[in-house]
């Protein structure tokens, strides 16, 4: 049970588990509709100004930690235009801030490895005799090129969810957000290990469950 609110520790993390998994899937799902146009066009782009802004922009988005990239958005997006509410969580405006800011480093590192293995893939004899035989560049690169260069992509996406995981326990303390990272964060505070524990518990299955997922997709996009 839990010290502080004398209640079982895994049903007060499986309680906050539901806003932690919707800011997470969110801030993956921003990462993957970014990074994903943004590494094919530096790579087709290949060292003209469009890849070196990409890149520059890449670079500074692994650069910049979360809690800092929060706080500004909250300055100029919550404080200064007053589009998106400061902190808590129920409604999709709510979501954005926090998503976002979760989002950033992942965003910017899977762009940088979609455009090193786009260029790779892009290198490969296959796509050349693709391009041979009179087939649309956009079917060559979406088709051919793409699926094989989503192979690490996947696999680095399984490890980054560990990273967003233990990314929600800065944006959700800086945000509000009742999600696991600040129960996890109030435990600490608190010395409250049941929950600290259930918490451990919780989040080392999630990452196993979703490394068997990316080794199922791998399997099939190998295929």
């Amino acid at each position: 049970n839990s010290f502080r609110y004398d209640q079982p520790a895994l049903s007060l993390v499986l309680e906050r588990l539901p806003a932690s998994f919707e800011l997470v899937l969110s801030a993956m799902a921003i990462s993957i509709v970014v990074s994903i146009p943004l590494g094919i066009l530096s790579a087709i782009k290949r060292n003209t100004s469009l890849d070196l802004f990409i890149s520059g922009f890449s670079v500074i988005g692994k650069a910049m930690p979360n809690f800092w990239i929060g706080i500004m958005l909250i300055l100029l997006l919550s404080v200064v235009w007053k589009i998106f509410p400061v902190s808590g969580r129920g409604t999709l405006m709510h979501l954005v801030l926090p998503a976002v800011t979760l989002s950033t480093g992942i965003a910017a590192e899977m762009t940088r490895l979609i455009r090193s293995s786009m260029l790779e893939m892009l290198g490969q004899d296959y796509i050349q005799t693709a391009r041979s035989k009179g087939l649309r560049e956009i079917w060559v690169i979406g088709k051919h090129a793409l699926r094989n260069a989503l192979i690490p992509v996947v696999t680095i996406s399984a490890l980054q969810m560990s990273q967003l995981i233990g990314g929600t326990l800065v944006t959700e303390t800086v945000f509000s957000w009742p999600g696991l990272g600040q129960l996890v964060i109030m435990s600490v505070n608190t010395y409250d290990m049941p929950v600290i524990q259930a918490a451990v518990f919780v989040i080392a299955f999630i990452v196993i469950v979703t490394n068997l997922i990316a080794d199922i997709l791998l399997r099939f996009l190998d295929s």
